[in-house]
């Protein structure tokens, strides 16, 4: 049984490697591909930026500051903030700064999924399925580089896209050890997943903010249909399987504020990880059917299906089985018991060790690339290069307590934009 363990966890490694073996060549890409670009006389059209903020009165204006300075003319330009179930003065103070502002108390139909479709089906009754060409989509605590809008137009006027997402910067990188993960985190995905992603043609995924859709998209779709705990990856990969478009656009940026207290980084990565588990259950077989495509598009579902795969869950097992074994060993003569001991020692210092390492990688290549463009003093961009690997590692026990527990969404207690207004925007 020992053996057959070591074996398994040798097959695993073997799997895993030859599964993600392709983000070898996105980590060539994104370190010497210039990044796509947009057309320099593109049209300009008319978009609308949508806010989904419950309580965010501490951030909101700023956010809304940055939209109003865009280097774009303002009349192509909208702000719509949707207050779900706000219990402060988020919808008065997001007037006052000059959004128009949808207000929505319903407390069985919670999170951003269903605040975001309640705001899309008030726009389309009150100005027209056809005003606008697309929406971005932020959150409150976003602060907006004056030149997105722009940047992001010049692709979305390729016609080649039904959504676009964006350079994912972070306000706090330096905070603490968990700013700083979150944000290595996503500044890893910019560099070397959506950007080499684009640029070979196949689908990029959305983060949540930060992203343009298409109004023919909405259209569509009849509003918003996507209420899964996670409805960004829910969105990105229903568009792979429809043969869908989603394209990065490195140039345009947004500061995004990161959870700093565990408690709530917990709470957070419990719902992503829910939301995982909820995608794997109702697209693994049609990101499965979708493979078989083959070129970009076949591509673009094997992705998504590897992006979403609870590899954690299958490692978690063999370290489980590998416990279970080992306790049974305790009623066995000494020996055997010492064996068991020590195998399972190798197993569990092998896997650490592996992923431990891997972690470390991701994290140094994306410092070392993304360095310039990090806020921060060089001692603690280093001390957080070193801390990301124990950042990632505690997915371990949120994807086991996401599997076995009910997860509800939770908002996330923002309030540090207001007072960094100092970002270049």
């Amino acid at each position: 049984m020992l053996r057959f363990l070591e074996s398994m966890q040798f097959m695993l490694f073997v799997f895993f490697t030859a599964a993600y073996a392709y983000q070898i060549v996105y980590l060539f890409v994104g370190l010497i591909g210039k990044g796509r670009g947009g057309r320099e006389n593109a049209k300009l059209h008319r978009y609308a930026a949508v806010v989904a903020a419950r309580n965010e009165s501490a951030v909101i204006a700023n956010l809304i500051r940055t939209l109003k300075e865009q280097n774009y003319p303002s009349e192509l330009l909208d702000i719509y903030v949707i207050a779900d179930n706000c219990t402060d003065n988020t919808a008065q103070i997001s007037r006052q700064a000059g959004a128009y502002v949808y207000e929505r108390f319903n407390k069985v139909q919670v999170g951003k999924g269903y605040a975001l479709e309640y705001l899309f089906h008030h726009i389309f009754e009150d100005k027209g399925e056809t005003a606008y060409d697309g929406f971005f989509v932020f959150d409150a605590d976003n602060i907006v580089d004056r030149d997105f809008v722009r940047e992001m137009n010049k692709m979305f006027d390729t016609g080649e896209y039904t959504a676009l997402t964006s350079y994912r910067n972070s306000q706090n990188f330096c905070a603490n050890w968990i700013s700083a993960g979150y944000a290595l985190w996503f500044l890893r995905e910019s560099r070397f997943l959506n950007r080499p992603r684009t640029q070979l043609g196949v689908n990029c995924a959305v983060s949540g903010t930060g992203f343009l859709v298409s109004a023919q998209a909405v259209r569509e779709d009849a509003g918003w249909p996507y209420h899964l705990l996670t409805e960004d990856i829910e969105f990105s990969i229903a568009c792979a399987t429809r043969g869908r478009r989603i394209g990065y656009c490195g140039k345009a940026v947004i500061y995004d504020e990161q959870p700093e207290k565990f408690k709530q980084s917990w709470d957070q990565r419990l719902r992503w990880s829910k939301g995982f588990y909820q995608v794997d259950a109702k697209y693994t077989g049609s990101l499965l059917r979708g493979c078989t495509r083959g070129g970009r598009e076949g591509m673009s579902c094997y992705d998504m299906l590897m992006t979403v795969a609870p590899c954690n869950l299958f490692t978690i097992a063999v370290l489980a089985l590998s416990i279970i074994v080992c306790v049974a060993s305790l009623t066995q003569p000494a020996f055997i018991t010492y064996r068991a001991m020590r195998v399972l020692g190798r197993i569990f210092w092998l896997t650490l060790r592996g992923i431990t390492a891997s972690l470390f990688l991701f994290g140094a290549v994306t410092m070392a690339a993304e360095w310039k463009r990090i806020a921060g003093p060089v001692h603690k961009k280093i001390l957080y290069t070193f801390t990301f690997p124990l950042f990632m590692l505690t997915y371990v026990p949120i994807s086991v307590a996401a599997l076995v527990g009910k997860v509800e969404w939770r908002p996330i207690r923002h309030g540090i934009a207001s007072s960094n207004s100092s970002i270049e925007s």
